[in-house]
């Protein structure tokens, strides 16, 4: 069993060794049973099923809700040699045909599927028929009825242990407190289950927080100074913030797109498709963007609103550095978001016990806002794991927050609070408390009662820092059905006695610059020209295919590669993330960048004939399948040079592609009916569904280069 998992591992997906508990994962479903698995984003969930998959006889089943995204798991498969496909509500009738008769002939090894559509008595009487290796629920918080990314079907999925007895099934999620991960296997029938759960720890992200103060300019700050030109991603509560905020960004010359569920769907899915494929894309967004999004080098993710718990802030800021790279968790907060966040919950829906529930998780959110030691400890403290020694890579290890007694002041804020009528918000009480007198503070006569002008000591905004900490240390609550009123709870009262003391955050007028982290600073100057071109020839690829970069080769493998600096393909085979499909199909394109062979467009290759070579060969009507065997080269190889050649006008399209004037006039057709055709934007998959052939994506490629070297 280890031997053929770790064959898979190597040879299929191009890794020596498992990480973390992988390995008895896999073990567990290869042997049959279920597993439960909480394991954080970045940390590799998806071999856990994969692998098992591909060792054990049969499909893998693999349920997702993230329809959008499953074209591009499914590539990224492919690109391994794994014969993927997935069915969802995208597919139309024949390619719901087709894909039916793969799956019966068994000329799959996994399917990905939405949970609507499995639980579809068409789709279950099929999955009767075939052989299965095992059942992945993947995103199985999405199950929580406490979750925001609740979906009812998933309700429904604890039907595969009851119509599939024999198949192990694997529920998996980054994010899940104690009691989710109860509901998860209750609702799921895995309470037999073997239960994995791993650190919930991501050393490589940078936690920080900070009081807003001008929070457009902050960001903009944080993203010139430490992540110019990084791809990231910046959540807002509101469309119409996001949209504000995206194009505030595009005005200040960052590369910025909104996404929210008020988007047209092609919209967003063209959004998204930017993200995945270009470099440097910041995306504005809610909630509704994230889950499930497989983009490795996401260098940041920023808050401008706080999230409603430490589960979601968690989830949301586990999207950045996937690869294991460094990446920060920017956010910026302050008192009115706790406002803004109970008021909302007041006007939900939900039940009295629902409220109360995601009040707490709030009043946790605040709590974590405003600790003064280590940020990292506290925030795998609420996930109840323990970190022995700070970590020294958190805003409160770097610098160091002052704190001060606050009794005497926390008896003034609270006491104001009282003798106002515990009706009024935070700037009511503080301009009553440092005497700044207002119509309204005279028509209430506040300039009369015993806390007006007592607290000249603090700034209006030190005050405001004091009132926001008194909020999440739960001695005073916001009065969710009025206009964000602070009112008094039990807990304020040995404060208000001075009965006990209390130490506060002290706010500073500017808060300290924390260490500066510019991306992919392990990589020498020496070799910065080096790691460009790597980047370039990734990209170049990924465009040829029509495939986001990372299908190609993470960041990870780009810097092993410039680590190791194989010089043939036995020495690119030791490279983690090399795997045989990929070696075979990349491999020569990457030694020819290290070994200095890799030239401009126009320059022949090191390896294998040069350009005059294969001219020569397609003028004597050789197919380019023919000249890529003659010469041991990759086919896209041969059909980027030809490509090179039309475009340059040394050869023609009927002669090097062997297609009639017809064929071509119908490819050139779909391609001319593409609007972004000359953009970076373009796939060659989207142009595949106007075509009736499935043609090659390099002869796709060769007529979209004739056609721009035309324009």
């Amino acid at each position: 069993m280890q031997s053929d998992a770790h064959s898979v591992l190597q040879h299929v997906f191009g890794y020596h060794q498992f990480r973390g508990e992988q390995q008895a994962i896999i073990d567990t479903l290869v042997k049959g049973d279920d597993a439960l698995v909480l394991m954080p984003t970045g940390g590799g969930k998806s071999l856990c099923y994969q692998i098992p998959a591909l060792v054990r006889s049969g499909i893998g089943v693999v349920i997702s809700p993230l329809i959008a995204l499953m074209q591009d798991q499914v590539d990224a498969l492919k690109a391994l040699g794994v014969r993927a496909a997935f069915l969802n509500s995208t597919l139309d009738f024949e390619q719901v045909r087709r894909l039916e008769d793969d799956l019966l002939r068994g000329e799959l090894d996994m399917l990905y599927i939405a949970p609507e559509r499995l639980i579809q008595p068409r789709t279950l009487s099929l999955l009767k028929q075939v052989d299965i290796a095992l059942f992945a629920i993947d995103e199985a918080h999405c199950v929580s009825q406490w979750g925001h990314d609740f979906r009812n079907d998933y309700l429904q999925l604890s039907l595969l242990h009851r119509e599939f007895p024999t198949v192990p099934r694997i529920a998996l999620t980054a994010t899940a407190d104690q009691r989710t991960r109860t509901e998860i296997a209750e609702r799921l029938d895995l309470t037999q289950a073997r239960h994995f759960v791993s650190s919930f720890d991501r050393p490589n992200i940078q936690y920080r927080i900070e009081r807003k103060d001008g929070a457009r300019n902050q960001l903009l700050r944080f993203i010139r100074s430490e992540h110019d030109g990084d791809a990231g991603v910046v959540y807002c509560l509101s469309r119409n913030k996001v949209e504000t905020v995206a194009e505030w960004l595009c005005q200040q010359g960052i590369n910025a797109l909104p996404y929210h569920a008020g988007l047209a769907a092609n919209v967003r899915e063209k959004h998204q498709q930017r993200f995945l494929r270009e470099d440097g894309i910041v995306m504005v967004a809610t909630i509704a963007f994230g889950m499930g999004i497989d983009k490795p080098d996401v260098r940041f993710v920023a808050h401008l609103d706080l999230p409603k718990s430490v589960e979601s802030y968690y989830q949301e800021t586990g999207r950045a550095g996937r690869d294991g790279e460094p990446a920060t968790a920017w956010m910026a907060y302050g008192l009115e978001d706790a406002i803004k966040l109970k008021q909302m919950l007041a006007q939900s829906n939900g039940s009295d016990q629902h409220k109360r529930n995601e009040n707490q998780r709030l009043e946790a959110m605040l709590g974590l806002c405003e600790v003064t030691h280590c940020r990292r400890q506290a925030l795998l403290h609420y996930f109840d794991e323990t970190l022995e020694q700070p970590c020294g890579n958190c805003d409160t290890c770097l610098n160091p927050p002052e704190t001060f007694d606050a009794s005497v002041a926390a008896q003034k804020a609270l006491s104001c609070v009282y003798r106002t009528g515990q009706r009024y918000g935070a700037g009511h009480l503080i301009d009553v408390l440092i005497g700044n007198r207002s119509d309204k503070i005279a028509s209430a006569g506040h300039d009369h009662v015993s806390t007006w002008n007592i607290g000249g000591e603090f700034s209006a905004d030190q005050w405001k820092s004091i009132y926001r900490q008194l909020v999440a240390r739960g001695l005073l609550s916001v009065d969710m059905n009025g206009y964000g009123a602070l009112k008094l709870t039990d807990a304020c009262r040995p404060y208000l006695r001075g009965e006990q003391p209390l130490h506060l955050r002290k706010e500073i007028a500017k808060a300290r610059k924390a260490a500066t982290r510019k991306s992919h600073a392990n990589i020498a100057d020496t070799d910065r020209t080096l790691w460009e071109a790597l980047r370039a020839c990734r990209k170049r690829l990924a465009e040829e295919e029509g495939v986001p970069p990372y299908v190609v080769f993470h960041d990870a493998t780009l810097m092993d590669m410039l680590a190791i600096r194989p010089r043939n393909r036995r020495e690119m085979a030791a490279v983690s993330g090399v795997g045989d499909r990929k070696l075979e199909r990349y491999g020569e394109e990457f030694l020819a960048v290290l070994n200095g062979d890799d030239a401009p467009p126009g320059v022949a290759e090191s390896q294998g004939p040069d350009r005059n070579d294969i001219l020569a060969l397609a003028q004597a009507n050789m197919a380019p399948a023919a000249i890529a065997r003659q010469h041991n080269l990759n086919e896209q190889t041969v059909y980027r040079e030809l490509g090179q050649l039309i475009a340059a006008g040394q050869l023609g399209l009927e002669q090097a592609l062997g297609l009639s004037d017809v064929e071509i006039g119908i490819i050139q057709d779909a391609l001319l009916s593409q609007p972004n055709l000359a953009e970076d934007t373009f796939s060659y998959r989207q142009i595949k569904e106007y075509l009736a052939d499935d043609w090659p994506t390099g002869v796709l490629h060769c007529v979209r280069q004739a056609i721009l070297a035309q324009c």
